[in-house]
């Protein structure tokens, strides 16, 4: 099979896959952010954190909560990297140093993930696991509850009330984020993604790093973050080792974009508008994949920066997805891109 044969197949595949999910998901995103029903262990994490779920909040309330909770999100993680020499699994890397750990909190936190580090030299599995990935969540749960907020301000009338925030983030995290990246972080390491909480492996001599890599790549894919385990983030074989697996990844970057146009049509009471929405979306998402597609198979050098492994078509499909989400993962290097493809993916 060509090459282009191959990322056409990969490309009907990937709009029959968001096309059977479209519906169901829409729809269930939906009802987790109306229904009145709380699950237990909401309920645990509203009484340890005094919230009244029943309430809901003004827009300043609302507004109120998602900067407190980043605020203290930015201090915690800080605070993680700094003491890191004290924590399990920190391999001897010491603690991130202050300007950076700065950064990467901020970065994570507000859903950058721009990283001005080698993750696996700098970072041990605890920060990782227990920061990065975390923050991988919590971040994208609050950038779901600030869509909703903003579709409650669209569909309601005759009330100054946007919801809970707190309820939104715990129901984001809980109902939507958890149980879809724990079914894919099993799908990637079906399909040779890394899951290890050793430092690295000696192969012909040489120190070669791994790290719990599956869990951190479905979210980091899944909530739209981007920020990798390794250096070379989604073109690491070890994040990223076959064409499936690529494909899974645009899959998750891109799922819960689509759907959230069937929840809008829903909540605001005219499915219409959702379909409306998805086929502008539709249109720019195709039109920049045939720019950045032809532009990199037309350069004159267009394997420079590209995954060998996957090739013009996948590389472009990866960067449209990426850039039309701002996800920022990367399964190629955009700096490498011809000009046309690079400005339009950059």
């Amino acid at each position: 099979m060509s090459p282009t044969s191959a990322g056409l197949l990969q490309v009907g595949l990937l709009i029959c896959a968001l096309a059977v999910v479209h519906r169901p998901l829409g729809d269930y995103l939906a009802r987790v952010y109306t229904g009145t029903r709380h699950l237990k262990v909401e309920l645990l994490v509203y009484r340890l954190g005094r919230v009244d779920p029943a309430s809901e909040q003004r827009w300043s309330g609302y507004a109120f909560g998602v900067l407190g909770f980043s605020f203290v999100g930015v201090v915690l993680l800080y605070l993680l990297q700094r003491a890191q020499p004290w924590l399990p699994f920190d391999f001897g890397r010491g603690a991130v140093e202050p300007g950076m750990a700065f950064n990467t909190a901020v970065s994570f936190v507000t859903n950058t993930n721009w990283q001005s580090y080698v993750p696996e030299t700098v970072l041990g599995h605890t920060v990782q696991a227990v920061g990065l990935t975390v923050q991988n969540f919590v971040s994208a749960a609050v950038g779901l509850a600030v869509a909703m907020a903003l579709v409650r301000g669209f569909a309601r009338q005759r009330t100054d009330r946007l919801g809970n925030f707190w309820v939104d983030l715990v129901r984001g995290v809980v109902r939507v984020l958890l149980p879809i990246s724990a079914v894919f972080a099993v799908v990637l390491i079906a399909l040779g993604v890394v899951m290890s909480l050793k430092s690295g492996v000696t192969v012909d001599g040489q120190e070669v790093a791994i790290a719990p890599a599956a869990s951190q790549e479905a979210i980091k894919e899944l909530g739209t973050n981007g920020g990798g385990v390794f250096n070379a983030n989604s073109a690491h074989p070890f994040e990223n080792p076959n064409s499936w697996s690529n494909l899974v990844e645009v899959f998750l970057m891109l799922v819960i974009p689509v759907s959230l146009t069937r929840t809008f049509g829903t909540l605001v009471g005219d499915r219409r508008q959702g379909r409306v929405l998805l086929g502008v979306m539709g249109v720019l998402w195709a039109g920049a994949l045939a720019v950045v597609w032809w532009a990199e198979a037309n350069g004159l050098r267009p394997l420079e920066g590209k995954e060998l492994r996957f090739g013009v078509p996948a590389s472009a499909l990866f960067a449209n997805a990426t850039t039309g989400t701002s996800t920022g993962a990367v399964n190629s290097m955009h700096d490498s891109f011809t000009g046309l493809g690079g400005g339009r993916c950059c």
